[in-house]
């Protein structure tokens, strides 16, 4: 195979062969030719989603989870990190025509403080460093604790842990050879987070000034999650029984994009993920990445954070010779129309092309 175009992020027309489903900087001879113009992207990365997590919650099939799978790679998603599932994916792996997924095993969480039957409940804190070592073995380099949920008993937002124990529980991630992520929405889980060492916040609603220059300190990353987030005025307005807590999640909401580009411009690694599965469809990747540029990051950026930089941030090859052919090509720079993000004129797996808009031109 053959294709000629703009390659991002160097802007530079270039000529790209395919041989055994890897990219080749040298040419094949009678390679036919994919397309002759466009923008060839690096195959787009959803840093945070849940391939089993049926739509509308629960536990979803294995015919289900690859449909899921399917619906991401024809959006150009196809790089998966797997922000926890209930069931076990690994069969994914045996379809070459599915994204890879990059797993951080099931949610872990304290009983009645997250969603029912989604991860796996602690009665006692303590227990929290063994399940995190033990998750750090099943995944494939990332393990996810719920760092906040709704505390009944005081109506808001409260953290699970203490600060004593994220520290033991993250110590033992990292001996495992693992990052650790934390879903959180509020403010009071933060601290003791980013001083354990967390490696990466999902949503990261309530970061102030001080938790910005944190993250910073550390180098922690961010995947905000924006249009999950959009979803806040939904879940307050459920929630009359918590009036504290409704009234928090609508101010997380109002001041969201607001937070996210000043962890941007403070120098916070940013990356996009959808938080699809349960409450937001699969195949969103698009709608993430212009969220982010309402946010304050430029097209160019926004675009980075769900191609090139992120796949480097997780220990993957962009477009370099020798490394699969996992393409996703434009027929319109989709930094000036958006809209062409969500229409790849084609989407290349592994070699294979999945998703094609055109027919193929001729031979080179």
């Amino acid at each position: 195979m053959h294709l000629r175009g703009v390659v991002l992020p160097d802007d530079e027309v270039r000529d790209l062969w395919v041989r055994d489903g890897l990219v080749s900087f040298e040419p094949v001879p009678g390679a036919e030719t994919l397309c002759a113009t466009g923008w060839i992207v690096p195959g787009l990365v959803d840093a945070h989603c849940h391939v089993g997590i049926r739509y509308g919650g629960g536990h979803e099939t294995r015919e289900g989870a690859i449909a899921q799978a399917v619906t991401e790679r024809d959006a150009g998603a196809l790089l998966l990190r797997d922000a926890g599932s209930p069931i076990d994916t690994h069969f994914i792996d045996e379809h070459d025509e599915l994204p890879e997924i990059i797993r951080a095993g099931r949610h872990i969480a304290r009983p009645k403080r997250y969603i029912r039957e989604l991860g796996i409940e602690l009665d006692d804190e303590r227990d929290l460093p063994e399940i995190v070592a033990e998750q750090a073995r099943f995944g494939e380099g990332w393990v996810k604790i719920v760092g906040d949920w709704i505390d009944r008993s005081a109506g808001d937002l409260r953290p699970l842990w203490s600060d004593a124990i994220l520290k033991e529980a993250i110590d033992a991630a990292h001996a495992n050879g693992a990052r650790v992520t934390a879903h959180v929405f509020g403010e009071d889980a933060l601290p003791g987070l980013i001083n354990a060492g967390i490696d990466c916040l999902e949503h990261g609603t309530g970061l102030t000034d001080e938790t910005i220059e944190m993250m910073v300190e550390h180098g922690t990353a961010l995947v905000p999650t924006l249009i999950n987030i959009d979803t806040f005025p939904s879940i307050a307005d459920g929630a009359g029984k918590f009036p504290v807590y409704a009234a928090h999640m609508r101010d997380l909401h109002r001041r969201v994009r607001r937070t996210v580009a000043d962890a941007h411009d403070a120098g916070v690694p940013i990356y996009t993920g959808t938080d699809a599965g349960g409450s937001i469809r699969h195949g969103r990747i698009a709608d993430e990445i212009i969220a982010l540029t309402g946010a304050g990051l430029s097209a160019h950026d926004a675009l980075g954070a769900a191609s090139w930089n992120a796949r480097t941030w997780l220990d993957r090859p962009g477009i370099e010779h020798g490394a699969p052919a996992d393409l996703v090509v434009y027929r319109e720079d989709p930094r000036v129309a958006p809209a062409a993000l969500s229409a790849p004129e084609y989407v290349v797996l592994r070699g294979r092309v999945h998703r094609s808009a055109t027919p193929v031109t001729g031979h080179r």
